[in-house]
């Protein structure tokens, strides 16, 4: 971990002396916990968390290159502002995901460069369809991730919520953001245009 990351991750986690494998740089071991809960590397099921933070991480990067997209051809409209405005909190989500990234030392996807190219072509060839087009893709791609959302928060609270408390609290925050963006699209008239087969 390089010494900005430690120094990002340390803002919101505290870092405790612990079991952790060595770290070659601070030749020292720590153990990240959460400042509220008893969530640390220790006692959570680490291959659940990993493969849930770097799911949502994929998920909230290719949700920035989507309004990316969309904002390349719609920004100047009079819908601009209303995508900026959920593109802000995707932002705000990847921004998270990425400390949550660097304090659990979790690895991201392997299919990042594709998330990149793909996410800006999604958006930005749905919005060259019109607004409708892109709030189209909006509703789909945010229902989908909002139910995405929905089965790790089930799959948290039968293994021990009191565990993952804190984690819960991002999931289910980040979940209605996307609920709420999915509304947005509808009232912006996501119901006219055109649905993908695969969105």
């Amino acid at each position: 971990m390089s010494y900005a990351g430690a120094a990002a991750a340390a803002s919101l986690w505290r870092l405790r002396p612990g079991t952790w494998p060595r770290l070659s740089a601070y030749r020292r071991r720590i153990n990240v916990r959460f400042c509220n809960s008893g969530m640390n590397l220790d006692n959570i099921n680490r291959a659940t968390v990993d493969r849930i933070i770097r799911v949502d991480h994929a998920g909230e990067y290719g949700a920035n290159r989507i309004y990316a997209g969309q904002m390349a051809v719609l920004g100047r409209t009079s819908v601009g502002p209303v995508i900026q405005k959920m593109w802000d909190q995707e932002k705000d989500h990847l921004k998270k995901f990425n400390e949550l990234m660097v304090a659990f030392r979790v690895r991201p996807t392997v299919l990042m460069p594709i998330w990149n190219v793909i996410g800006f072509a999604l958006g930005a060839g749905t919005a060259l369809l019109g607004k409708e087009g892109a709030m189209a893709c909006t509703v789909a791609v945010e229902e989908s991730i909002a139910t995405h959302y929905n089965n790790q928060i089930r799959r948290l609270m039968e293994e021990d919520p009191e565990k993952y408390e804190e984690l819960l609290q991002v999931i289910k925050k980040f979940r209605d953001d996307e609920l709420e963006h999915h509304d947005i699209g509808l009232d912006h008239d996501a119901e006219l245009g055109l649905l993908f087969p695969f969105l």
